[in-house]
């Protein structure tokens, strides 16, 4: 199935497969909080306990010189993360986009003078591994990371069935994974899981029970869902995952209808006649870019203005083309967004204006150029903060040794530049975290979330504005009970 980068979905692109970020305004505004803003809690939840180590900003390097087209990796004795995605093929800008924010984050490392690992201070080098989206290819260039560049780490990637083959090879040779990306929960099940693999992304289950508490126990208004997924495993796993949160909390609420559409569809007319007919009030969906896009056109099109409940129709390209209207009362599910307002952290706006002024300043070649990159937040969060918390976990250990960093991960909590806390989960390697759920809104109301000048994300569609954030413990993730280290374990692990 289809990973967490799946949101992305460039016009420059035909077909082109990839997630979107949270975009805002330009940077030619003042950095300042609202002064609300700064007595206010960013993460409710106690439940994942004091965090062992957080992102400084007051020790980010100087980002200045920072550009994506032209940054070239130290080399030598480095610390070698390998990025593994597809670089060539209809979905190369995957690997475009996990270039950049991994190489975002060792360049500041880098100009720190690097991480104590080892016994002496070492830079970071990222490498590109181009699987080309093939499974074969996959194996085979995971295991030339492995043994001729050898790499400390794999980092992945666009496709879970990709993922998989990442995880059995690092496993064979006892080298650490990171899945930033996929969704599939049963990559971590008991016939898959491995001990050097970490899931930093979240599942499909959660995503899914996650918006039935955020309408049943939250919203409490709509009761009446309507289930349009991809059909094929991903569109079905997050179809199941409603479900079983509808039952668990929102029992009273009725599922009017359930579908499953081709990848790449261009008629949505026969699915959306039959939403109209059953009397949905919400239709629920986990599809990705470009499917998602021409849902939400063809549905207003159709006069069909019902809110959409999803993870990935928040790209800023498409939103702009349905308009204000169109997009109003969309409930987007996010792992990187808190409590409102956003911007509650001086070391998160310095890190918002330090990538925005880089975008504006610097970012002249394309795809960098394009608003797909202007503004830190939403993916781009999630996969620099999980890639920080790795370089975090490797300096704590003091060691590339795989051995010494399951230790310290293992049961580990962080907190990202914005204030967000997880939690690895130790007996299954699966990540701890709230999750949120923010209604967009015109441009005159987002300033609820969006609390810094010029106080909105957009004006030419709604974007996020009211945000309900998910308690970690609502929606922990799957736990496969088969595996033996989790037996006899509560969701928590412990």
């Amino acid at each position: 199935m289809r990973c967490f980068l799946q949101r992305f979905s460039s016009v420059l692109l035909i077909f082109s497969v990839f997630f979107l970020v949270a975009y805002g305004p330009t940077t030619a505004m003042a950095a300042k909080v609202d002064k609300k803003a700064k007595t206010t809690k960013v993460d409710p939840s106690d439940k994942l306990g004091k965090v062992n180590a957080a992102y400084d900003a007051n020790k980010m390097g100087d980002m200045s010189d920072f550009d994506p087209a032209t940054v070239v990796s130290p080399t030598g004795d480095t610390i070698k993360i390998a990025v593994v995605a597809s670089f060539s093929g209809p979905a190369a800008l995957n690997g475009t986009l996990y270039w950049h924010v991994t190489q975002w984050v060792a360049h500041d490392i880098n100009k720190r003078g690097g991480i104590w690992v080892d016994g002496k201070k070492k830079l970071v080098e990222i490498i590109k591994a181009d699987h080309m989206g093939k499974p074969d290819q996959c194996k085979k260039v995971v295991e030339r990371m492995i043994l001729q560049e050898k790499v400390h780490v794999l980092w992945g990637t666009d496709g879970s069935h990709l993922m998989k083959i990442i995880n059995e090879t690092a496993n064979k040779y006892k080298v650490i994974a990171i899945n930033a990306t996929c969704l599939s929960d049963d990559l971590m099940d008991a016939s898959n899981f491995s001990r050097y693999a970490f899931h930093t992304a979240f599942s499909t289950e959660q995503v899914g029970r996650g918006m039935a508490y955020y309408y049943g126990q939250i919203r409490k208004k709509e009761k009446k869902f309507y289930i349009l997924c991809q059909d094929y495993s991903f569109g079905h796993q997050m179809a199941e995952g409603f479900k079983k949160g509808l039952k668990e909390y929102y029992p009273e609420a009725q599922l009017v209808g359930e579908d499953y559409h081709k990848l790449f569809l261009t008629d949505y007319a026969p699915y959306l006649e039959k939403i109209k007919a059953s009397g949905a009030e919400v239709i629920y969906t986990g599809d990705w870019l470009p499917d998602a896009g021409n849902l939400l056109k063809q549905a207003r099109q159709m006069n069909v203005m019902l809110p959409i409940a999803n993870i990935y129709m928040d790209e800023p390209n498409s939103l702009h083309e349905v308009g204000v209207e169109g997009t109003n009362g969309l409930t987007n599910l996010s792992t990187f967004n808190t409590a409102n307002p956003q911007f509650q952290l001086p070391g998160h706006i310095k890190m918002y204006k330090a990538w925005n002024d880089q975008w504006k300043n610097k970012w002249k070649t394309a795809p960098y150029n394009s608003r797909l990159f202007e503004i830190y937040g939403g993916n781009y969060g999630s996969w620099t903060g999980v890639t920080y918390w790795l370089l975090s976990v490797i300096e704590r250990a003091k060691s590339t040794d795989p051995e010494k960093i399951i230790a310290v991960w293992e049961n580990d909590t962080y907190q990202f530049v914005n204030g967000k806390k997880v939690k690895m989960r130790a007996c299954d390697h699966k990540i701890i975290q709230n999750l949120a759920v923010s209604e967009f809104v015109p441009w005159e109301q987002q300033k609820v979330s969006f609390n810094i000048p010029p106080y909105y994300w957009y004006q030419g569609s709604s974007s996020y504005g009211p945000t309900a954030v998910l308690p970690a413990e609502k929606v922990l993730p799957w736990m496969d009970q088969k595996l033996d280290r989790c037996k006899g374990k509560n969701d928590w692990g412990e």
